[in-house]
């Protein structure tokens, strides 16, 4: 059912899954650009990880272009996987109408609150656009909420150099409809991530998977980047720890609201976070590279929530203001 696969987006975590994807036999498709465009069609895609505490390195063949256009050449791929930064895909989802066809399947391995997130709710908020990751609805109408399977992905990987990933730790993801239903099409790719050696849990409600992911990345992710040092020293303190836990406390409280609670305490997510060592978040990654940070799919987007199910968010409101000050600063956030 998924044969040719094309992703969006040959980062991290888009070219771990590739690698694993064409291993598998699948056909596997990049659209890409700059240097990590021409790595891929001279070199080829390289992923580096240790299997039984040995390093292992495989190399394969992929096609890649700028251009949505021929990669949908002879057809439209049987699914679409975005891998990009939430920053990014406003400008690059009205493109990607050639690669849709009638069946296409469109799976989102993105961090933070995805633009379908309200897709398959119930009650008021169901189906409304999310200002804070879709702005004017743009990623909407170019991609539809019904095409979208959800993806959350427990893994660490990163870029040693463009088209070459290292896969340092984890290989988990869990996928879900947007609605709950176990449908024919989230079976079949649950079994082929499976056959790919993903460690692969199919959600009875994806949103709530993502939700928890993002308990703990929309604090220490930000938080992070203002201080500068890894997430074991920001937790460490027992002032800056309060302050987080206060954080995702309105965050519980939103969640509660929306039908998808959190289970366990803030402390219990503390401890993962400090299981993790000297975790070096995203977000910080992305201010020393220099690139755009995703603040506003890991907290504007809870600040909008919490006005649309009615909870104060004084302290996420805080640290939202505090960190959209200092990228702004750094010019990797839009200005008003």
């Amino acid at each position: 059912m998924f044969n040719t696969i094309c992703i969006v987006g040959a980062g991290a975590i888009g070219g771990w899954m590739g690698a694993r994807l064409a291993a598998s036999g699948c056909e596997i498709s990049y659209l890409a650009r700059g240097a990590t465009l021409a790595a891929l069609q001279t070199q080829g895609l390289r992923l580096r990880e240790t299997v039984d505490d040995q390093p292992r390195e495989s190399t394969h063949a992929v096609r890649a272009s700028d251009d949505p256009a021929q990669l949908a050449a002879p057809g439209a791929p049987d699914l679409v996987i975005i891998a990009l930064k939430a920053p990014a895909l406003p400008e690059v989802a009205p493109r990607l109408g050639p690669l849709l066809g009638p069946h296409t399947a469109v799976l989102t391995a993105m961090n933070g609150v995805p633009w379908w997130f309200l897709h398959g709710m119930s009650g008021t908020l169901a189906g409304r656009t999310l200002n804070a990751v879709d702005p004017g609805g743009v990623i909407g109408r170019a991609l539809a909420a019904e095409r979208v399977i959800g993806g959350v992905v427990h893994a660490s990987c990163s870029v040693d150099a463009p088209g070459v990933i290292r896969r340092r730790a984890g290989n988990e993801l869990i996928v879900g409809e947007p609605s709950g239903a176990a449908t024919p099409r989230l079976r079949a790719l649950a079994d082929l991530l499976r056959r790919a050696g993903f460690e692969t849990t199919v959600s009875r409600q994806i949103q709530a998977d993502i939700w928890y992911k993002l308990w703990g990345n929309m604090t220490v992710n930000p938080a992070c980047m203002l201080t500068g040092v890894t997430a074991d020293k920001l937790l460490a303190d027992e002032l800056a720890r309060g302050f987080l836990s206060a954080v995702m406390l309105e965050a519980r409280d939103i969640g509660a609201r929306l039908g998808i609670p959190i289970a366990g305490s803030v402390e219990e997510r503390h401890a993962i976070t400090r299981s993790l060592g000297a975790l070096k978040p995203s977000m910080l990654q992305d201010v020393q590279a220099g690139k755009p940070v995703e603040l506003d799919a890991l907290v504007t987007v809870v600040c909008e929530l919490g006005q649309l199910a009615g909870a104060a968010t004084p302290f996420t409101d805080a640290l939202l203001g505090l960190a959209r000050v200092y990228a702004r600063d750094k010019g990797l956030y839009p200005k008003e």
